[in-house]
Parts: structure tokens; sequence; C-alpha cells
């Protein structure tokens, strides 16, 4: 028994279990409907169409790769527990974070794939109806690579969750307050304090790196070129340029190792 024949397994599973289809499927239906809405203000703004199909998807991005990739990982582990086959899986010659590794190749190819066909289809259509001078691979290459990097943020928690939790009930429940709490209440919370500071020293100094520190916005962040017209107008333009680009790298970088670390620690001190 291998890492590659626990993800080979855990692909079984989740084509099983229709995941990679409705990954897929999600994807590619909205990176479609966003490609088409995102024609309408190309010709007014006079912005080059893929560069604004793609502001659009990083939009979506932010709320729907966390989702997918906690809906994969919140029963990797207490799915295995609840079905009685997780002390088979301990019983292979395998440590517990080789385990944890297989589980995590497999349901990072399935956003793998369910990102580059949406992104591919994206590229196809304004190839198709604006010609190949618009495409740029910088942009989609980027989106691409930092999609995958918080999608792997999001396994990582996924199977912490999953870890310290028996029931996948209470799993999924958590999985989609902890989405819920990153993607949503966050930025809300950082809202509220930057109308009641009125751009004092928590708008210039700590609000930065409170934004940049959640992956969901360092995701944001890079992706989005219209910072000024973000999420949280001129605040996150001024973080943007308070962090920089390295910053906000490093942050997306980092998460999928501390998150990835966090399950390892829990697993290996999981009692079956």
């Amino acid at each position: 028994m291998s890492v590659f024949a626990i993800a080979r397994l855990e692909l079984l599973i989740a084509r099983r279990n229709l995941w990679v289809t409705i990954a897929v499927m999600v994807m590619v239906l909205f990176d479609i409907v966003l490609t088409f809405a995102g024609d309408a203000p190309t010709g007014i703004l006079g912005v080059n169409p893929l560069t604004i199909a793609l502001t659009s998807i990083t939009t979506l991005s932010v709320y729907l790769i966390p989702l997918i990739a906690l809906l994969l990982s919140f029963d990797a582990i207490s799915g295995e527990r609840e079905r009685g086959t997780l002390t088979l899986s301990l019983s292979y010659p395998l440590s517990r974070l080789e385990i944890l590794i297989g589980k995590f190749i497999a349901h990072f190819s399935v956003l793998a794939i369910a990102i580059g066909i949406g992104l591919c289809l994206t590229a196809t259509l304004v190839t198709f109806k604006h010609g190949a001078e618009h495409l740029a691979l910088a942009p989609l290459f980027k989106l691409y690579v930092t999609s995958l990097a918080l999608g792997s943020c999001f396994l990582g928690l996924g199977y912490a969750i999953s870890i310290t939790v028996r029931q996948s009930g209470a799993a999924s429940g958590i999985a989609i307050a902890l989405w819920l709490v990153c993607v949503v209440l966050y930025d809300l919370a950082l809202l509220g304090a930057l109308v009641f500071d009125e751009a004092g020293y928590f708008t210039k100094s700590v609000f930065p790196w409170l934004l940049v520190s959640n992956p969901a916005d360092a995701f944001r962040l890079i992706n989005t070129p219209f910072s000024d017209g973000g999420m949280i107008g001129s605040g996150v333009s001024s973080a943007s340029h308070a962090i920089g680009l390295v910053g906000q790298v490093v942050s997306l970088a980092l998460w999928p190792l501390i998150a990835l670390s966090i399950s390892s620690f829990f697993f290996k001190r999981m009692e079956p």
C-alpha cells in the first residue's frame, strides 16, 4: 500500500459520490455565466474582456473554492470512522501523515481538474468571441495557481475538522460555519472596524495585516486588478500597497502548510 494507492481509493470514492462531477459542473457553469456577463462592460470601460471575466471569476472563487474544498474533506476521516474502515486504513504499512497526504492528493486533483476545465473554457470563449489577441496566459496561470493554493488551505482545515469530530453530520456543520466565518463574517467585521476607526491607526497599521492574514482576502488581492473599487473601498487599496504582492503571496503559500500541519498534528494523536 502506497500514498498513491490511498489517493486512488479516495478518487474512486469521490467519483462514486459524484463529487468530481459536481465540482466540475459547478465551476464550468459559473465560469460560462461570468464570462458572458463580463462582456457587457468591456466596450464601455475599454478593458480587456479576459481581465473582466477573470475579475468576476475571482470574486466567485473566493466563495466557491473554499466551499468545494471543505465539502470534499469534511468527512475524510470522520466518514471512515462512521463506516468502520478507519481501523483498517490505519493498519496499512503507512504512517498517518502518508495516509493524510494520499487523501490530500486525491482531493487536490479533483480541485485541479474542476478549476482547470473552468478556466480553459473561459479562455476558449474569450478567444472565440474576441480573438486570440485578447488571450493573456499570465493572468490565467496566476488565477489557476492561487486558486489551488486557496483550495489546499481549506482542504487542510477540512481534514482538521474531520479528525477532531466523530460524526460526519457535526463535521459538515462546523465546516459550513468555518466557511461562513472565513469568507463572509471576517470581512464584515473588518468593514465595521474600518467605519468605526475613521481612517485612524487601525486602518493604516492593523487592518492591512488582518486583511492579508485571511487566505481568502490574500487570494482576492492578488487576482483583483481593481483594488480601489473592491469590497472595502480604499481600505483594500491601502492594504495592497502596505503589505505588497510578496506579503500576499507568502500568506497564501503558508496557509496550506499551516492547515495541513494542524491536521497532521491532530491525526497523529487521534484514537480510532
